[in-house]
């Protein structure tokens, strides 16, 4: 072997494997740990404020300035929102389009991902219909005009219906079906299970950690949804969280005509008034969240991934 090569060979790392696999140095580990700090402090410092403000009193508030841990904590801002009732109405509006509309987008997502698993005539076109509307959408207008002649205009239905099947949710869950053992299927058959037992007992069982992000999916869309509803809902009675909280936070609109004032106390700051809102349209799903997350990889990676 001539000196070059002999050196070459020598310079490679001793364990044998590439040099990103090797164990990063001290000052490395250093600089990443000061890299995810930063940026867990700039991620976390809107939460620490929204909810410091939210929990101020006017003492806190009027100085001005910089609120992350107010002197004088107070709950009033929460007692005043909860008090004039259209945050009560608007969080039970959400709950209930969040778990119905989740509802009704699984039960659709599920079967029809299963019916395009089969060998059914033409399942491949319908699936290309399908693939065909994550390129393009018929637009607002279009689809303003359809909730508008199908009469759903001003109803919950508008804001679950148009978008029961989400075309990537129903591939990946497709994807996953595909994947599992097709021998287990054939074995129902066999016994003379017919196709909704083997979706219900054999197919769902084996599939829990994909429809557990899916419905997450689906939850979080219908949770943070406004813009529908800012669209179809005209009556202020039926308005969900989020288009409360673009009302009267971002857009500025005054709650005082929704809110009953208490006669022995002065009203808080509408800065604390309007965090309030913040934090209660932002808890609930952030609660959801964590207990969902540990499917994450397992479910859309099984379900994204083909072989």
């Amino acid at each position: 072997m001539s000196p070059p090569a002999q050196a070459l060979v020598d310079d490679r790392p001793r364990s044998g494997r590439p040099p990103w696999m090797e164990q990063p140095s001290t000052a490395a580990q250093i600089a990443r740990l000061t890299l995810f700090i930063v940026l867990g402090v700039v991620m976390l410092f809107p939460f620490v404020y929204v909810i410091a403000v939210s929990f101020s009193s006017y003492k806190d508030v009027i100085g001005g300035g910089l609120i992350l841990f107010p002197q004088h904590p107070s709950l009033e801002a929460y007692r005043t929102i909860f008090r004039g009732g259209i945050v009560t109405r608007a969080l039970l509006v959400s709950v209930g389009l969040t778990v119905v509309g989740t509802a009704v987008n699984m039960v659709m997502t599920v079967t029809m991902a299963y019916g395009l698993t089969r060998p059914i005539p033409g399942s491949r076109f319908v699936l290309g219909l399908v693939l065909f509307t994550l390129l393009f959408s018929a637009g607002l207008i279009p689809n303003y005009l359809l909730v508008k002649q199908l009469g759903m205009l001003n109803s919950y239905a508008s804001l679950i219906l148009p978008g029961a099947i989400s075309a990537f949710n129903l591939v990946v869950i497709r994807q996953f079906f595909m994947n599992l053992p097709q021998e287990l299927l054939e074995c129902a058959r066999i016994d003379g299970a017919n196709e909704l037992w083997i979706l219900l007992r054999v197919v769902l069982p084996l599939s829990k950690p994909v429809l557990a992000v899916i419905a997450l999916f689906y939850g979080v869309a219908h949770w943070n949804d406004f813009f529908a509803a800012t669209l179809y809902l005209n009556d202020a009675d039926k308005w969900p969280i989020q288009l409360v909280l673009r009302q009267y936070v971002l857009q500025g609109s005054s709650l005082a005509a929704f809110i009953t004032p208490d006669p022995n106390q002065a009203p808080p700051p509408p800065q604390t008034v309007q965090m309030a809102v913040v934090v209660v349209a932002t808890l609930p799903i952030l609660i959801v969240y964590p207990f969902l997350q540990r499917y994450f990889t397992q479910g859309v990676l099984s379900g994204a991934i083909k072989g």
